[in-house]
């Protein structure tokens, strides 16, 4: 029998302070997530707040960064609007990647079996070149190689070799190397 009740955080560090935290949820809700707001501001506001990025990062509007500090991001990638980084783990996203609209990346879990449902976390990585696809789902712990592309819809909760394709049917099948 689950019992919600037993929950912690235990094991889980969001890595910075109270005050932090509340200064990037207000900057995130007011400016960092607003269609007016420029790309270069959302990668200054990103830096400003520890994360790791690359040059000419394109971020469009509505993405959702849980935690910054928890975020490198390679040379040229894209994120696409409405694009969500659950980052309770860090993510890391090579150079050339991209995370088209309305995709997750999500490294928090849980533990089913545990009668706490204690955390179950892990950290994503995403390959140079590869492409997370329209509202595609990669979960905790996952590795997602060089120029892979995991399809529009999909969802990703194991390795995927480099240049293969994942698609929402679960099916995988290899891509060419882009020319």
């Amino acid at each position: 029998m689950r019992d919600l009740s037993a929950f912690t955080l235990a094991g889980y560090d969001k890595g910075r302070g109270t005050l932090v935290q509340a200064l990037w949820f207000a900057v995130m809700n007011t400016v960092f997530m607003a269609w007016f707001t420029p790309a270069r501001l959302r990668v200054a506001l990103l830096r400003a707040f520890g994360a790791e990025i690359g040059q000419g990062v394109l971020i469009r509007h509505r993405v959702r960064v849980l935690w910054p500090w928890k975020l490198r991001i390679g040379d040229h990638a894209w994120i696409g609007e409405g694009a969500w980084i659950l980052n309770l783990e860090p993510v890391t996203l090579g150079a050339h990647v991209c995370v088209s609209q309305e995709a997750l990346l999500c490294t928090g879990s849980h533990d089913h079996r545990a009668a706490d449902f204690r955390y179950r976390n892990a950290p994503i990585t995403v390959g140079d070149g590869a492409w997370i696809a329209a509202r595609a789902t990669v979960l905790a712990g996952v590795k997602v190689g060089r120029c892979a592309v995991v399809g529009a819809g999909a969802v990703l909760h194991q390795d995927l070799p480099d240049l293969t394709l994942h698609t929402a049917d679960n099916r995988r099948r290899p891509v060419e190397e882009p020319a």
